[in-house]
């Protein structure tokens, strides 16, 4: 079935991954690692995470919660100290992929975001915000968890963007750094690509939709 639209994830495939950051941090404070991960993954749908990319919680609330569930794990760590880690460097590379499917396809993004940092996009710096909403700006249609109230994997929320691009699923290729994230998109239809590298991406990108990058 022909491709109609691109549906991208943000973080982790525009810019690069906060899983390098939080590793980094991890190996300064000597914790044990993939170890914020671990904490991010327990209880996933009504942890501190859950709640605060949800904006069921605000920033303080997630700061106390996320060390209550830290501490539970072994290792005290403020939720406060892990929010600087989520700001990653843009890929231009895959800008430019975005800007070949937008003369093709119709493009979206769906993020699970805070309502914190500077912009859409978290960033650590009001410089890297204005980057980040250069980015968003290209996009047909955007949903942000913290504004929509729903967040990934939840399958209502790849329907809703379906219903915003007004697109079928199996017209659709989406690319998200997280395989948990790709499974309930590639279960409505959607050609789901799992971001490790940026040259994987591309390379499997440009297979899903026959442009070259």
């Amino acid at each position: 079935m022909a491709i109609e639209a691109v549906i991208w994830d943000f973080g982790g495939v525009f810019t690069t991954s906060p899983f390098e950051a939080f590793r980094r941090f991890e190996a300064q404070r000597g914790l044990p690692a993939d170890f914020i991960r671990r904490v991010n993954a327990a209880d996933p749908d009504a942890n501190a995470w859950a709640l605060f990319e949800r904006n069921e919680i605000d920033a303080a609330a997630f700061d106390a919660m996320f060390l209550e569930e830290a501490t539970r794990l072994g290792h005290p760590l403020r939720g406060a100290e892990v929010l600087p880690l989520l700001s990653g460097d843009v890929r231009p590379r895959v800008v430019a992929a975005l800007d070949a499917c937008k003369a093709r396809f119709k493009v979206g993004c769906i993020t699970n975001n805070v309502a914190t940092g500077h912009g859409t996009g978290m960033a650590g710096s009001a410089e890297k915000a204005q980057a980040v909403a250069a980015i968003f700006a290209r996009f047909d249609a955007v949903i942000e968890s913290s504004k929509a109230g729903v967040r990934k994997p939840d399958p209502r929320i790849y329907q809703m963007m379906c219903d915003l691009l007004a697109v079928a699923p199996e017209r659709c290729v989406y690319l998200d750094d997280l395989g948990v994230n790709c499974k309930p998109a590639a279960a409505l239809g959607m050609t789901a690509i799992k971001v490790t590298t940026e040259d994987q991406a591309l390379e499997d990108l440009a297979a899903a939709t026959g442009l070259a990058f």
